[in-house]
């Protein structure tokens, strides 16, 4: 097989069987067509589409080296520094056709698996099995274009104990049983981004484990398809309200559920487990293997273009109503420039400094994108600040498109109007501008920003933990000892 196109992805939609439970519905087919998930579900078949577009396809796909057929680029392995910005190219055009809306696209989780497959060996440590299984289910998601998701945390019942404790720790997804064929999981994780629509689910480590006999049946890393029996979702409250692009025309293309997943007795099977039992390997399972470089990668790529998007949106909007001549619409916009050329900054870093790591892979280094991954959650949050701020009490003013073409059209076309903007046009930007300030979907995305790798507190505790600051110490204890 080879890349994909939005048609075949949308034909293994339609074949599939997952339970997703969304406002009191029960969804087990046809999820393609659902009002909540339609929209976004269009969206990802036209990045898949643009594998086979003329002026992308050299940059969104590379021969196979089993098949030889077009596969992604995003499972590239890269062994040279050219190879590092090949992939962040594929990354960017990808970002770029969804303004860095879509935080799980398919090249997040194809540069985990990259990664994971490259040290395979890592795996054998606990069982050479494990090793082979990494090495067959990458080739299987790479040959067949699959769109993988992720399960990250415990439920939170009671936040004043671990995860793993939660309810006595009858709540946490955990091994409960093993067999001849596999191990059986019971309970829940969060939070599964697209996981209603996505082909596989991965449940992989995401809290470290401390090494006792009680932490052992959370100790796993496997996969499995999407429509798995016992598997359900539980997804929130749809922020796509089937309304046409011009009303929202970020929120009815670029809407990506977010689900709880639960266990209920899910059987996988050992050709599908990557870890089990092992807290030592679940807690260097993403560091150990370069995982979260090559991932970190294309999340400041994708971050890149967002920002890229704000900067356009911001100047398109201070132009339309005559107010970038003020020296404090300058300041907001000089911010979002420097955030920009940080982002930039912090990606050509991490790939000059790239070194090949153990197992032969060329691999970005991890502090400059340590640095936007600590950053960029409060930054972003800065953005639909300023917006609304720019916009003003103009966001409240934004009719719909039956509006623009109905019995307001003229008084709209009159008194809508901006400094270089047809009162329609205006609309339509202002629409824009609303959809990523104001609106549900505008603070999912804050939220998503803010929370994308964990609790930016925690977060920071550990950059702090992990940074090495005793040169910096000794220079300074030099200094006073000077005569």
């Amino acid at each position: 097989m080879a890349a994909r196109t939005g048609k075949q992805f949308l034909e293994r939609l339609a074949a599939s069987r997952p339970t997703v439970h969304v406002q009191g519905e029960t969804v087990t087919e046809n999820i393609q067509d659902h009002p909540a998930f339609r929209g976004v579900i269009r969206a990802y078949a036209e990045l898949y589409d643009l594998q086979y577009d003329p002026g992308l396809k050299d940059v969104l796909t590379q021969p196979s080296p089993t098949s030889g057929e077009p596969v992604g680029t995003s499972f590239l392995t890269p062994r040279t520094h050219e190879d590092l910005v090949r992939r962040r190219n594929a990354f960017k055009a990808w970002a770029d056709h969804s303004n860095g809306m879509l935080g799980r696209t398919g090249d997040y989780m194809n540069s985990s698996l990259m990664a994971l497959n490259s040290a395979a060996d890592w795996f054998a440590q606990a069982d050479p099995a494990f090793g082979e299984n990494i090495r067959r289910y990458y080739e299987k998601v790479r040959e067949e274009d699959l769109l993988c998701t992720h399960t990250l945390i415990p439920p939170q019942a009671n936040r004043a104990v671990s995860g793993t404790a939660q309810a006595g720790g009858k709540l946490a997804a955990r091994i409960v049983r093993e067999d001849d064929n596999g191990v059986v999981i019971r309970g829940a994780r969060m939070l599964a981004t697209i996981a209603p629509f996505a082909d596989e689910m991965l449940v992989f480590p995401s809290t470290v484990l401390r090494g006792t006999p009680e932490d052992k049946p959370f100790s796993y890393a496997f996969a499995i398809p999407n429509d798995t029996k016992g598997l359900r979702y539980i997804a929130r409250e749809p922020l796509d309200y089937v309304r046409p692009h011009h009303d929202h025309p970020l929120g009815s293309r670029f809407e990506e559920s977010d689900a709880v997943v639960v266990f209920d007795d899910v059987h996988v099977p050992y050709e599908r487990c990557f870890v089990l039992g092992d807290p030592e390997l679940c807690n260097g399972f993403y560091s150990r293997t370069g995982s979260v470089n090559h991932m970190t990668h294309q999340v400041v790529t994708r971050t890149t273009a967002k920002t890229e998007y704000v900067l356009g949106l911001v100047s398109l909007l201070t132009e339309a109503i005559g107010i970038e001549q003020f020296s404090h619409v300058q300041e907001d916009i000089a911010e979002i420039i420097a955030t920009l050329e940080m982002l930039r900054a912090f990606l050509r870093a991490a790939e000059a400094d790239a070194a090949l790591n153990e197992y032969g892979v060329m691999t970005p280094a991890f502090a400059p994108l340590n640095a936007a991954r600590n950053l960029y959650p409060k930054l972003y949050q800065r953005f639909p600040e300023i917006l609304r701020k720019l916009g003003a009490s103009g966001l409240m003013a934004t009719p719909t498109e039956l509006d623009v073409h109905g019995p307001a059209a003229a008084d709209i076309e009159e008194y809508l109007q901006s400094a270089t903007l047809t009162g329609p046009d205006r609309v339509r930007l202002f629409r824009l501008v609303w959809d990523t300030c104001i609106s549900a979907f505008a603070g999912r995305q804050a939220l998503y920003e803010y929370y994308f790798f964990g609790d930016p507190v925690r977060m920071a505790g550990a950059y702090v933990g992990s940074y090495d600051r005793e040169p910096y110490k000794a220079k300074v204890r030099a200094f006073m000892e000077r005569p």
